[in-house]
């Protein structure tokens, strides 16, 4: 199962990047991740608190102004896992496309199917939008 988000921005790659990796400032904008603790860098374990939850994925990419990817999972592998995706399609024109997803896997995704579709795809919503106002000021 995969929930897949998008919103064009006027700005550049590099200003998106800069409040994307700005863990520090979180708390002040950002609707849905409400802080990220630790240093991303591939093969890093870092904190991810949200409203309802927190969780400690892996880093598994970092590509500088383009992407940045973890993968967490819950109890163990196989179980329940999710692949969470910010990408940064750049258009050379002063405009990009701010791609937000999150592929689910292991057994217990169809329990929590309905919830993840509604409230998950809301909250990247809600954070695309803010990251979209604060790039665009």
């Amino acid at each position: 199962m995969e929930i897949k988000t998008e919103i064009k921005i006027k700005a550049t790659s590099q200003k998106v990047w800069q409040i994307l990796m700005d863990f520090d400032n979180y708390p002040q904008w950002n609707p849905f991740i409400k802080k990220i603790h630790g240093e991303p860098k591939i093969g890093h374990t870092i904190k991810i608190v949200l409203p309802e939850m927190t969780f400690t994925p892996v880093v598994t990419s970092l590509k500088m102004n383009n992407e940045f990817k973890w993968l967490g999972s819950f109890l163990y592998k196989g179980l329940f896992a999710g692949e969470h995706r910010f990408k940064i399609e750049d258009h050379g024109n002063g405009t990009l496309t701010f791609l937000h997803s999150e592929k689910f896997s292991g057994i217990l995704v169809p329990i929590f199917k309905r919830k993840l579709l509604t409230s998950t795809k809301q909250g990247f919503e809600a954070m695309n939008k803010k990251i979209k106002e604060i790039a665009e000021k």
